[in-house]
C-alpha cells in the first residue's frame, strides 16, 4: 500500500536539514518516465495562500492540468512570505524540473510547517538533488515519502483503493488546523487509470467535497491545504462514476485517519443532519455543531448534552423550528418535538464511551442531508497549540 502502487510513478523523501531534528523533510512523486500526465488539484479557499499554493495554481492554469511530478518540504510552510516566497517556490520547481528533465511548470509544490517563516533555500536546494537521485518505485521510497510530509502527525497515512483493473493510491498529512475547505492538511493521490484532465479536475473536486470537506477538528483552515490526483494511464481508460467512487473512497479514509490523529483528540464524532429544507443548509448546520466547542467539551466527557446541539442548530443560520427537532445519540433518541425524551441512558453511555460517536439530528422541514466530522476537545489540543507549533 503506497503512493507507487499504481502503475508509472516514482517517489522519495530526503532528510535535507529543514527540520532541526533531522527527520525527513523533503518529499517527491513522480512520473516514471518524466512525461507529464493528467494532474489535478484543489487548495484552500484561505485568501492568505501560501506561496507553494499560488505557484502550483498558476502551474496548473499554464500546462492545461498537466504535471510530471510534486515536491514537497516539510517543516516550514513558506505562507505570509511575500515576493520572496513566491520565488523560492518556483526556485523549487525549477532545481528539481532540471533534474527531471521537464518544464519548470510541469512541476506542483507543497509546503508544511510554521507560517511567517523564509524557507530556509540552502539545505533545500541541496537536498532536492538527492531527492531527485532516490527516486524509485520501491515501498521504502515510497514510506520515505509519505514521512517526509509529516509536521505534528502522530504517523504515516495512506491509503489504497484496488479497483476493477485499476487501482488509486494515497498519502496525506494533517493533525491540526483541519477545517473545510479544506480539512494543516495535505493529500496525494496517483491512479494508473487513464482520464483526461478536466475530467480528472471534476472528479477530485467531488471527492474532496464529500470527504475532506466535511471534516473540522479545531474550525481553522489553514494557508496551505492542497490535495493533488495525477493519473498516470497505464491501466487504460476506467468509468468516470468508478474513478469517483475510488477517489471519495481513498479521500475518506485519509480525512478518518486525520481525525484519529487530530491533536489532543479521545473519539470521533459523525454530526449527520436530515430533513432540513435543503442539503445546502443541512451540511451548515451539521458544520456549526461539528465546530462547537461546547459541543466537543461534551464529547470528551462523554456527556450527550443534546441542550448544546440544539442550541447550535437554532443558531447555524438555516431554517429551524424546535418544535419538530429531534436528536440522538447512537441511533437512540434523546430529544423529540425539541424537548426531552425518555430513553435507555445506559446505551447512549456505553455509545458516548466508545471512540466512535454518531449524533443524528431530523429536522423535519425537507428532505436535505448533511454531514460533518470532528472530534472532541481535550487538554491535549489546548497542550499542543498553546505555542508556536
Amino acid at each position: 500500500m503506497s503512493i507507487t502502487t499504481p502503475a508509472g510513478f516514482v517517489a522519495a523523501g530526503h532528510a535535507s536539514g529543514i527540520k532541526a531534528s533531522g527527520a525527513l523533510d523533503l518529499a517527491l512523486v513522480a512520473t516514471e518516465d518524466g512525461a507529464p500526465v493528467p494532474a489535478a488539484a484543489t487548495f484552500t479557499t484561505n485568501l492568505a495562500a501560501a506561496a507553494p499554493v499560488q505557484v502550483s495554481r498558476d502551474h496548473l492554469l499554464a500546462t492545461g492540468g498537466r504535471a510530471a511530478a510534486l515536491l514537497v518540504s516539510s517543516g516550514n510552510a513558506n505562507a505570509a512570505t511575500g515576493a520572496k516566497g513566491r520565488a523560492d517556490a518556483e526556485r523549487m520547481c525549477a532545481l528539481a524540473a532540471q533534474l527531471l528533465g521537464v518544464d519548470a511548470t510541469e512541476l506542483l509544490v507543497c509546503s508544511t510547517g510554521l507560517i511567517g517563516i523564509p524557507l530556509p533555500m540552502e539545505p533545500i536546494e541541496s537536498g532536492i538533488a538527492a531527492l531527485v537521485a532516490a527516486r524509485s518505485t520501491s515501498a521504502q521510497a515510497a514510506e520515505d515519502a509519505a514521512t517526509a510530509i509529516l509536521t505534528t502527525d502522530g504517523g504515516r497515512k495512506e491509503v489504497l483503493v484496488e479497483g476493477a483493473g485499476f487501482t488509486m493510491a494515497g498519502m496525506a498529512k494533517g493533525a491540526g488546523m483541519l477545517a473545510p475547505d479544506m480539512a494543516t492538511m495535505l493529500a496525494f493521490l496517483t491512479t494508473d487509470a487513464a482520464v483526461e484532465p478536466g475530467a480528472l479536475a471534476d472528479l477530485l473536486r467531488i471527492a474532496v467535497r464529500d470527504s475532506f470537506n466535511t471534516l473540522t477538528v479545531d474550525g481553522c483552515t489553514s494557508t496551505n491545504d492542497t490535495v493533488t490526483l495525477m493519473a498516470s494511464g497505464r491501466a487504460g481508460p476506467i468509468h468516470s462514476g468508478v474513478l469517483v467512487d475510488a477517489a471519495t473512497e481513498a479521500c475518506a479514509d485519509l480525512a478518518r485517519q486525520m481525525a484519529e490523529d487530530a491533536e489532543g483528540a479521545s473519539r470521533i464524532a459523525h454530526i449527520r443532519v436530515t430533513g432540513a429544507a435543503s442539503d445546502g443548509e443541512a451540511h451548515q448546520a451539521a458544520r456549526k455543531v461539528a465546530d462547537s466547542l461546547l459541543v466537543k467539551c461534551s464529547l470528551n466527557g462523554a456527556d450527550p448534552y443534546w441542550g448544546r446541539v440544539v442550541s447550535d442548530l437554532g443558531s447555524a443560520g438555516v431554517r429551524f423550528d424546535i418544535d419538530k427537532v429531534a436528536v440522538a445519540y447512537g441511533g437512540v433518541d434523546v430529544c423529540r418535538n425539541g424537548v426531552a425524551v425518555p430513553y435507555d441512558e445506559e446505551a447512549v453511555a456505553d455509545h458516548m464511551a466508545g471512540k466512535t460517536v454518531d449524533i443524528q439530528c431530523r429536522f423535519g422541514l425537507g428532505d436535505g442531508v448533511g454531514v460533518a466530522m470532528t472530534v472532541d476537545l481535550g487538554c491535549g489540543d489546548i497542550d499542543e497549540n498553546r505555542k508556536t507549533s
